[in-house]
Order: structure tokens, then C-alpha cells, then sequence
């Protein structure tokens, strides 16, 4: 399907249609997750909590007001994870009654219950980014509706039995996985009250330019003066401007023939992406002492890419196996603005190319793990003035696609987060495809045994590259693609994303290898020596609790499981593989690993807090009760 905007106008029969309930489904989705944020983070209390004791009623005390707050169906799900999934209504001492409709009236209510004092311009941003989420999250459902219709469409024609089925017959992989990644957008990070907020767009914007509207976005070919970048390639990288003309022939061509109608010599010039947005919106402003000083040059020729998840990695649509591009976007989007800094340039390549060694000496842990490499990453830095802060809204970072997409294995990748979203099939959460990908219900015991695949799938290489190399994965929803055979079983990981990436130098040196820090003044550090927690939290954050919890939640409700199960055969998986690397790691770092990830509260960033605090503290976290404990589950 086409990005049609025309869907998405006020007067469109269509829009006007789907336009209340979409908006009224996406208050409800705002309101599931502050819920979750705000217990999660123990912003208020849950011991306060009382619980009916049958049914999912709860009730909260509000002291000051001298009232009550009940929720009709709230769910304490394990790791304390709060799931509302019915009506919130304030009961007054004198027993009127108050539906709570928006996260904003559920905001004040609770304000005097927080556990610290939030400032007014606090509470008002996140209001304020929170209602744009929330318009946004409408938006999109309207798409969705669109879209999905014309996916089935396709599916039934063809008379596939789901989504992936219909995909693996009729696209390339590259194509089914790109499509996968847009079309799994819609939701975003588990633990984020602002999820789909872009405050500095409109709404014509947001869908022309996002990934959940299937959005096709250009990308100019701009030109900056060799000497004022900085260069960081992968070790079989000799030269950008080589590399480029292999993977870009036809575009390189075009761009040259600008280059040379001035009279420079192209071999002086970079080739440099910059987003449509973020070329007229940002760059010609902020950067307009360079263009005049000639050392950015802007004209240049354009490319078709679609955005993928991230909504600022781009991929080409050009012929053959193109790389991504990782792009800066002078956006606040879901509270942060997406530059693309220095830190990240220089680490990306660097991480890739420890990474590539190590798989070739683990045979990629058992051929469980794969990487989409950062081969090439540059930006901007005056031969002058040599600062590297300007250049974190003029550069970029090129990620390999090649090895993931020209498959002859027969796997098939899809980004995780689009596991957990509803198929245009069946209306179900796509993963229940490949659990019953011969249509056939699934049993419980089925169920059990493919999740118990999954998480061994996750955990052997995770947990494996942690304990020998000190070496984060940030293997959350959105960089996590999963590898399925045929069948639907999970076979490999293939990660993304290294330039913000942890390791823990210590053990990486203990196999003979090194990485080389990134040092700047206020930039926070991603190569730790004293301390592993940092290291090791990331690992719990980005792949234990908002990967792999979300899919054991997702299938413990979609199955109706026993409400321990799953987190039984997580807790055997991960025990399972810190067993099958023991022999080579000291006895003390095993146990105390070990112990880390089965027993002790896992840390989580808390982003809601963050966001009432207005970001003075990126590093926040607050520490979620252990799932894998035995008593977290009982009764």
C-alpha cells in the first residue's frame, strides 16, 4: 500500500468514519501506560494498592481529597507491571462518581500521591507531549485500519495463511523485512508515556514522514569538503569515497556530474545524506555560515527511502543490497531530539568490527547471533576549529544490509517489536503465526516449547557475549530482529544499532581484544573500566525487561497460560546458558552474574521521571522486582 495522505484528511469519509473511535482507542492506550509508568517507577505507591479478591478490581486511597480510585480491571502482572484494561473511576467521600477518560486528568489526580514534587513545567510538558502522543497514536490507528484492509486483501487473493506466509511467497527479504519494520511501528517502547510524540510536526508532517504510515521520505545528496569531516570505518574499508561507489554507483554518478558542473574536484567532496525535514528545517539555518563559507554544499541529487523504525534510519529504494542510513534529525521525538552525535560515529565501526572478529572465533555463539555492521560513520568537524559538537546535526552512519537480506538459509528476519503487533489476517498478535504457522491452534504445552526455543534463541548469545566480553547488546524491540525458519521456529538473532552500545573493557581485554573509548567533556561514557553494573543494566533494560517480559506477557494473556509458566522456562533458559559458559569465566563473575540476572531487581531507566524532571538526568533508573524468582509468581 501506498503512503496516501489523502486518508488522513478532515474531510475524508474515511477519516471521519474511524476518526472517534481511533481517538478514543488511543486514550485508552495513554491511559494502560502512565498506569504502568507511574507503578512501575513507584512514582505512587503500590502498596497502596487493595485488590478485590476475585476479579480485577482495585482500589487506590487518595488521602488528600479523602476519595478512592478504582480501577475496574487491573492486572499485577510479574515485575510489577501494572496492566489496566478497564475503566478508572474517582469515587468522592460522598460517593459521587468521576470516569477518568485522559492520562491528563489521572496526572493531576495523582500529583499529591507522587513520591517527589515534580515542578509545574514539568508536569506540563509531559501533559503537552502526552496529547500530542495520543493525537498522534489516532493518526496512525486511522492508517493502520487502511492498511491492514489492504494487506488482507492481498492475502486472501492470494490465499495465504497469514502475513508472513503471503510475505515469504511474494516479496524479496529485504523488502518483507523493511515492510515488517514500518508496519510494526505503531506501538514503541513498552515503558514510555510519550510513545509517538513529535511535538515540532503537524499532523500532515508526522504522517508523511513516519514509518507507521508506511511513509516514503527523500533524502538529499549534499556535498561536504573532505577535510572538515571525520571518518571512522571498519578495517576492509580503504575509502568513503570507494565504498560509496560500490554501494551507490548510479547515485555517486549523479552527484559528481553537480560536483563537476561547478568546477571542483570530487574527490575533495563527501558525499553526504541529509533528511528532507532535516535539510530545510534545520540545516540551512544552522549550518549556514558553512554553506557560505563553501564547505557545505546542499545541492545535490535525491533519493526515495522509507524509514524504518527508528523513524530516522533510512533504507534506499534502489536495486540491489543497499546499506541503511542513519541520519540526524533536529526532532524531539518521544522526548528527545534525535541527533546523531560524535559518540555514536566513532563507536559504531568500532563496536562492528570487534563484534565481526568475535563471531568468527564463536562461530557466531552457535550461529544464534548476527549483526547488520556499521562499516562506515562520518560528520562534520572543522580542520580549523576541530570541535566535534557541530557535526552531531551533520552526519551519518551507514549500516550494512547485505548479509542479513541476500539469504540462501531460508530465514526470514522480523523486528520483534512487530512480533507483538495484530496481524491484518487473523487480528492477533503476528507471533501466533509462527507459533501456528501450520494453522493448527496451538496448545499450551506447544506454546510453552516454542517460548522456550525463543528464549534460548535470546539468552544464549546475549548472555554469552556479556559474560566472555563485557560486550552490551542492546537487544530490545526495535533493534532485535528474530531469524524464523519455515516452520516458524526462531533460529538466530540479528542485532543493530552499536554507536550507543556498552562494554566492559576488563574482560574484553581478557580476550585480547580492545576498543578504543570515545572521550568528550559531557558526554556520557559507553566503554566502562571500574564498575560493570552499567554494562550489565544495560543488558537487563534493553533485553529482559522490555523484550523479553513484553513477549512473555503478550503470550501468557493470548493463550490464557498458567501466569507463572513462562517466566519458569525463562528462568531455566537463562540458567541454562549462564551453565554453558561457566567453564570459561572466573567463578567469581559467574556467580555474581548469575545471581544478577536470576535473583536480584532488574534496572530499568525511568523515563516518565526523566520526563517530569525535564532530562536534567539521562542516567535515572529505578529497579523492577525480579520475574524470575519462584515467589514473584506464586498464587
Amino acid at each position: 500500500m501506498k503512503n496516501s495522505l489523502s486518508l488522513l484528511q478532515p474531510d475524508n469519509a474515511f477519516y471521519v468514519d474511524r476518526r472517534q473511535t481511533a481517538l478514543e482507542s488511543a486514550q485508552h492506550n495513554a491511559l494502560r501506560r502512565v498506569v504502568r509508568c507511574l507503578f512501575a517507577e513507584k512514582i505512587v505507591a503500590t502498596d497502596a494498592l487493595v485488590f478485590a479478591p476475585e476479579g480485577g478490581g482495585a482500589w487506590l486511597p487518595l488521602w488528600n481529597r479523602h476519595a478512592m480510585l478504582f480501577f475496574a480491571n487491573l492486572e499485577r502482572a510479574p515485575a510489577d507491571t501494572f496492566i489496566n484494561r478497564g475503566a478508572i473511576t474517582l469515587i468522592d467521600s460522598n460517593g459521587a462518581r468521576t470516569a477518568i477518560e485522559g492520562s491528563d486528568q489521572l496526572i493531576d489526580l495523582l500529583r499529591p500521591s507522587f513520591d517527589f514534587a515534580p515542578s509545574d513545567d514539568g508536569v506540563a510538558g509531559l501533559k503537552s507531549d502526552m496529547a500530542n502522543s495520543i493525537e498522534n497514536d489516532a493518526l496512525a490507528r486511522i492508517y493502520r485500519d487502511a492498511w491492514d484492509t489492504d494487506l488482507r486483501a492481498h492475502i486472501d487473493a492470494a490465499g495465504d495463511r497469514g502475513l508472513i506466509h503471503y510475505l515469504r511467497k511474494h516479496m524479496s527479504v529485504r523488502d518483507a523485512a523493511v515492510l515488517l519494520d514500518q508496519w510494526g511501528a505503531l506501538e514503541g517502547h513498552p515503558f514510555y508515556p510519550t510513545w509517538k510524540s513529535k511535538p515540532d510536526l503537524n499532523a500532515t508532517e508526522v504522517a508523511a514522514l513516519s514509518p507507521e504510515f508506511n511513509a516514503r521520505v527523500d533524502v538529499r545528496i549534499a556535498a561536504l569538503r573532505a577535510d572538515m569531516a571525520y571518518i571512522e570505518r571498519m578495517p576492509h574499508v580503504d575509502s568513503y569515497h570507494d565504498w560509496f561507489a560500490a554501494q551507490f554507483p548510479q547515485l555517486l554518478a549523479r552527484w559528481k556530474e553537480g560536483l563537476e558542473a561547478r568546477d571542483l574536484d570530487a574527490r575533495q567532496w563527501l558525499p553526504l545524506p541529509i533528511h528532507a525535514w532535516h535539510l530545510d528545517h534545520f540545516v540551512r539555518n544552522e549550518y549556514a555560515s558553512e554553506i557560505e563559507e563553501g564547505v557545505l554544499i546542499l545541492d545535490g541529487p535525491d533519493i526515495v527511502t522509507l524509514p524504518t523504525m527508528s523513524f530516522r534510519t533510512m533504507m534506499p529504494r534502489l536495486p540491489g543490497p543497499v546499506p541503511f542510513i542513519k541520519l540526524p534529525v533536529a526532532l524531539w521525538l518521544t522526548s528527545e531530539q534525535r541527533s546523531l552525535q560524535a559518540k555514536s560515529i566513532h563507536m559504531g565501526p568500532r563496536v562492528s568490527t570487534v563484534i565481526k572478529h568475535i563471531l568468527a572465533d564463536e562461530n557466531g555463539f552457535d550461529q544464534t547471533l548476527e549483526i547488520f555492521t556499521e562499516e562506515v560513520a562520518l560528520h562534520y568537524k572543522h580542520a580549523v576549529r576541530q570541535e566535534d559538537r557541530p557535526g552531531r546535526h551533520l552526519s551519518v552512519a551507514y549500516r550494512a544490509s547485505k548479509d542479513a537480506f541476500e539469504r540462501t538459509d531460508g530465514l526470514f528476519p522480523i523486528t520483534v517489536a512487530a512480533l507483538l503487533t495484530r496481524s491484518p489476517a487473523r487480528g492477533r498478535p503476528l507471533i501466533t503465526e509462527l507459533i501456528e504457522h501450520d494453522g493448527t491452534p496451538a496448545t499450551a504445552e506447544a506454546v510453552e516449547a516454542w517460548f522456550r526455543r525463543y528464549a534460548r534463541v535470546v539468552t544464549h548469545p546475549v548472555i554469552g557475549i556479556y559474560l566472555l566480553y563485557g560486550i552490551a547488546l542492546e537487544a530490545h524491540q526495535q533493534n532485535t530482529s528474530v531469524l524464523f525458519a519455515a516452520d516458524g521456529t526462531p533460529r538466530s538473532l540479528l542485532i543493530r544499532d552499536f554507536g550507543d552500545g556498552r562494554t566492559y573493557a576488563p574482560l574484553l581485554a581478557e580476550r585480547g581484544y580492545e576498543i578504543k573509548p570515545y572521550v568528550h567533556p559531557g558526554i556520557l561514557p559507553t566503554v566502562f573500566d571500574g564498575d560493570i553494573e552499567p554494562v550489565r543494566a544495560f543488558v537487563l533494560d534493553a533485553c529482559f525487561v522490555c523484550h523479553l517480559h513484553e513477549v512473555a506477557l503478550l503470550l501468557t494473556e493470548e493463550y490464557r497460560l498458567a501466569r507463572s509458566r513462562l517466566w519458569e522456562i525463562l528462568r531455566e533458559e537463562t540458567g541454562r546458558t549462564f551453565d554453558a559458559f561457566a567453564p570459561r569465566v572466573s567463578d567469581a563473575l559467574w556467580q555474581a552474574e548469575r545471581v544478577a540476572f536470576l535473583d536480584h531487581p532488574w534496572p530499568t531507566r525511568s523515563v516518565l521521571r526523566m520526563h517530569l524532571l525535564k532530562y536534567s538526568d539521562y542516567r535515572l533508573q529505578h529497579h523492577l522486582p525480579n520475574p524470575l524468582l519462584p515467589a514473584r509468581n506464586e498464587g
